[in-house]
Parts: C-alpha cells; sequence; structure tokens
C-alpha cells in the first residue's frame, strides 16, 4: 500500500470517526498586531517606512468523542492600503478581498483508546523552534505560513511522532502531476527531565521546477535529515540543531551551445544552528548567550561548459530570521543562506514587566564568487518588551547594519541564489514600534 493510500484510508478513518460527535463547547479568539517600521538603507536601497497590521479572529468548537473544529480568519495590511476608502471620493473597492481564511481544520484526538491524535485542513505547523518549519511571525511582516495538510500524532510522555502530509501546489492535472507536495516525520524523545531530542526526515517533491532556482529544471525531489537537541540544566540552556539536505534538480541543460546535453545539478550541503546560554540567579535574571549558524553555500559552476553545480542549503520554512536587513521578506529577497552567522548578546528583565535584548552578530560569506571579500559585516540590536498586562504587550526595537566589502556580491539572497542589491560598505538603520493584543 503507498503512503499516499495511506494518508486516504486515515482521512476517512477519522470523519468517520466525528459522524457520531455531539457539540459540547464554543470558544472565541483573536490577536491583533500593529507594528510600525522604519528602515535607512544607505544610498544604495530607497528607504522605507510603513505600518502594518494582523487581524485574526477564530472560532474553536468542542464535540464528544474528541473532536474540535477550528476556524481562524486573518486579514494583513499595510495602512494606507486595502481599506476601504478612497484618496478624494471616499468610497472605492479596495479591501473588498483581504481577509483569508488562515486555518480550518477538523481535529480527533486520543482515537480509538490511543495516543492518536489526527488533524486534517488548512492548519500552522511548527516543528521544533521552527529553523525550518514555522509560522512566519519573527519580524516585520509577519503575515503568518499555513498548510493544507494531513498532520497525524502519536504522542505520550516518552515519545512523540508526527507524520504530515501537505499540498504545496494544486495544478488540478492527474494526481500529483505538476504539483508541489511537503511530506516530513517529526519524532521526539522526552523521557529526559527538561531536555527534547528530536529527529526528522522531511521531503518536498516539485514537479513545478520551483526549488531549482535559477538553475531551472523540471522537477526537484528535495531530502532533508536532521537532529536537534534542546533543554534546560541548572541554569544553562542550549539547543543544537544540525541538518543535511540531498536531492536532484532533474533537466537542467548544460552550457554547451549545442542543443544537447544535461546539467548535474543536485542538493548536497548541511546547516547548523545552535544558541547556549547561562541565566544568573539574580533579581534581574540576566543572561547571556551565544548563536551560531552555519547555512552551506554549496559549489558554484567552475567549468565552462558543463553547468553543474551543488545548490546551497534550501530553509524551506524557516521562522528564525539572522539579520533584520538580510534576512528580511521586505526586500523580496527571500530567506539567508551561503553565510556563517556568529553573535552574542544579553537580555534581563529590568522590572517585573520589562525586558531588554542587546544582541551583535558578525555575518559572514561561505561560498564566494569571483574572489569576492567573504566579509558582509556586523549587525547589533537592542529590542525592548513591555508587558502592559497579561494580554497587551509593547514591543520596541533599533537595529543598525555595518556592511563590509562582500556585502554587494555574494549570493546570500533567495536561499543562497542570489546576491544582495546594495553596496559595499553600506550602513542602515531600523527601527520599530509594535502592540499586540491576545484574547
Amino acid at each position: 500500500m503507498s503512503f499516499r493510500t495511506l494518508l486516504a484510508v486515515a482521512l476517512i478513518a477519522t470523519l468517520a470517526g466525528i459522524a457520531g460527535a455531539e457539540l459540547q463547547n464554543v470558544e472565541i479568539g483573536g490577536n491583533l498586531r500593529i507594528r510600525a517600521n522604519y528602515f535607512n538603507l544607505d544610498d544604495s536601497l530607497p528607504d522605507m517606512s510603513f505600518i502594518e497590521q494582523r487581524t485574526r479572529l477564530n472560532v474553536k468548537a468542542d464535540f464528544t468523542q474528541e473532536v474540535s473544529a477550528f476556524v481562524e480568519l486573518d486579514s494583513y495590511d499595510i495602512w494606507g492600503e486595502d481599506f476601504r476608502s478612497w484618496y478624494l471620493c471616499g468610497n472605492d473597492f479596495r479591501g473588498t478581498d483581504n481577509v483569508e481564511l488562515y486555518q480550518a481544520y477538523i481535529e480527533a484526538r486520543n482515537m480509538w483508546d490511543t495516543p492518536l491524535t489526527v488533524r486534517v485542513g488548512r492548519q500552522e505547523i511548527a516543528l521544533g523552534n521552527q529553523f525550518l518549519v514555522g509560522v512566519n511571525d519573527a519580524s516585520s511582516l509577519f503575515y503568518g505560513l499555513s498548510f493544507d495538510a494531513l498532520r497525524v500524532t502519536f504522542a505520550n510522555d516518552v515519545v512523540s511522532l508526527d507524520a504530515i502530509a501537505a499540498k504545496l501546489v494544486e495544478n488540478l492535472g492527474d494526481f500529483g502531476e505538476d504539483d508541489i507536495d511537503f511530506y516530513a516525520l517529526y519524532g521526539s524523545y522526552l523521557g529526559i527531565d527538561d531536555v527534547t531530542l528530536d529527529a526528522y526526515w522531511m521531503f518536498v517533491r516539485d514537479d513545478e521546477g520551483y526549488l531549482g532556482g535559477m538553475a531551472g529544471g523540471t522537477t526537484v525531489d528535495l531530502h532533508t535529515v536532521g537532529l536537534r537537541g534542546a533543554g534546560v540544566i541548572g541554569g544553562f540552556d542550549f539547543e543544537l540543531e544540525a541538518a543535511y539536505q540531498f536531492g536532484d534538480v532533474d533537466d537542467v541543460p548544460s552550457a554547451c551551445p549545442l542543443p544537447f546535453g544535461e546539467a548535474d545539478v543536485d542538493f548536497d550541503e548541511f546547516a547548523v544552528n545552535l544558541e547556549a546560554g547561562y541565566t544568573f540567579d539574580a533579581s534581574l535574571q540576566p543572561r547571556i548567550f551565544a548563536r551560531f549558524a552555519y547555512l552551506g553555500g554549496g559549489e558554484p559552476d567552475d567549468a565552462r561548459w558543463s553547468n553543474d553545480r551543488t545548490l546551497p542549503f534550501n530553509r524551506l520554512f524557516s521562522n528564525i530570521q539572522y539579520s533584520e536587513f538580510l534576512d528580511d521578506f521586505t526586500f523580496n529577497n527571500g530567506q539567508l543562506s551561503n553565510v556563517f552567522v556568529y553573535s552574542l548578546g544579553i537580555q534581563a528583565l529590568l522590572t517585573e514587566a520589562l525586558e531588554m535584548k542587546l544582541v551583535g552578530s558578525y555575518l559572514q560569506v561561505d561560498q564566494e564568487v569571483w574572489n569576492a571579500d567573504d566579509d558582509l559585516g556586523w549587525e547589533v540590536g537592542l529590542y525592548g518588551e513591555y508587558y502592559y498586562s497579561e494580554d497587551l504587550v509593547v514591543r520596541a526595537g533599533y537595529a543598525h547594519f555595518f556592511g563590509g566589502d562582500g556585502l554587494a556580491f555574494a549570493p546570500i539572497v533567495w536561499n543562497g541564489l542570489q546576491s544582495w542589491a546594495g553596496g559595499v560598505d553600506d550602513d542602515y538603520d531600523y527601527l520599530f514600534l509594535e502592540t499586540e493584543i491576545a484574547f
């Protein structure tokens, strides 16, 4: 029996179990997040300022037999756009379609008196610390990320295992033809107090060739396997994740001027994400921490006629941001790759309601081009969170980037496939003020 057939059987079994459930309870909740952003980008890039707002409203219905349904609507807008107000006449058609169905799923728990949970429908998926799969809310442009997926979870006090199948692109052809699908197996061992050990396999079956990026191609098979450990031991906390990607990009033409030949383009790269910290037993609870990240840059084509290459590490659906500038969707640059990142920081509770954090990072290119300098630059950020109440939080921050000589040439954006659009030795500033309330 194929994996797809098993998924179909699981879906039918879930729906069959819901048939006899009766409504018991209904809960209404939501979230409102507003953030003002200002980017000063030297002379190489245009400055940018905008206020973004995301509004979410959800309903959860609990039924008998441990069945529930969850529906969440959301709207992401930039102030001055996507709302019903015209510049002169006060009436137009903008904003008529800006409310989306962000989540809508059915969930059945403890099925057949076993620790088995099945969730089917549109849903957020956050795995581990969201190094590879997250919800896209880390910084500016927090418009979220959800999947049309089936998720089956087996969990008890010692182990947890998730099996996920998601449809990323559907072209309405034959089953799976010209589509993009995402599959994952994610397991966790919870038998050690305050420590979690994870292992996973993720697979993107891309029948459209999108993941090939600038390489082109018709189909892509991208596998990611990894290990993760995280926990707290006394005052120490740690998190270490290592991942390896392998796969192929088919039908990429070679660079030969004659109309034949196919290039050898594949994925064969590593990534590491590490953070370690220590919290002092003092009134301010000061915590010092260090971070390190390696996102492999692959191997570019060195031969004149082959077009062969190994692509950089693809961060999939990561919700970790290593730079407020280079690793931000604001400039349509996609995610950062082909880099080393070294960071040091300190954070403390200045009062019971106010937390401050200072972080400094150095970014360096992994795979240079044209023998360019590998120095991307330094970034320093100061951030604060003020909890006015249990539901309302106010955030503010400032970051400055001191650009290096490698900033203008290195392929670091779009998962390491394209160069940054700035210039050598650029200096950037970023300032934001945000408020968020949940209910």
